[in-house]
């Protein structure tokens, strides 16, 4: 595939006339180690997605496809899930514990305040999803 792309396998459940939903199973890193049968570690994870079609390929039930996205798109991803609210959470924690707060309610501040920002961007959700473009593409036999 692409250089500087995020790609995944994924099979075609249902198809739409605005909308393909696929299925992919999303696997661990360590899932290609030979231990992870008897391992606890490993697992994986059957997600669905809904993408736009397509616009030149005809996709049926059961079509084997790769769902792809930029790179870029994944770190920023990675960024607005995770490095954000963790700085958010720690710098509530540094500058209330600073100011003399008493723990339980610095520890619950920062929560809050970590929860608030999942609530901003739960509620802008719909702007977020139009940033984040997914591709299909259907694999040849």
């Amino acid at each position: 595939m692409g250089k500087g792309k995020i790609v995944h396998d994924g099979i075609v459940r249902e198809v739409h006339p605005d909308s393909v939903t696929v299925e992919m199973v999303c696997q661990s890193a360590c899932a290609g180690c030979h231990a992870k049968g008897v391992c606890g570690a490993s697992d994986e994870a059957v997600r669905f997605i809904t993408l736009p079609p397509p616009p030149f390929e005809l996709l049926n039930p059961g079509d084997k496809v790769y769902v792809e996205l930029k790179s870029s798109m994944g770190l920023k991803a990675v960024w607005l899930s995770y490095v954000i609210p963790v700085a958010i959470l720690m710098i509530l924690i540094l500058t209330l514990s600073s100011v003399g707060m008493q723990e339980l309610y610095t520890g619950l501040l920062s929560i809050a305040g970590t929860g608030i920002y999942y609530l901003v961007i739960y509620l802008l959700r719909g702007k977020l999803s139009r940033q984040f473009y997914f591709s299909l593409k259907k694999k040849q036999p």
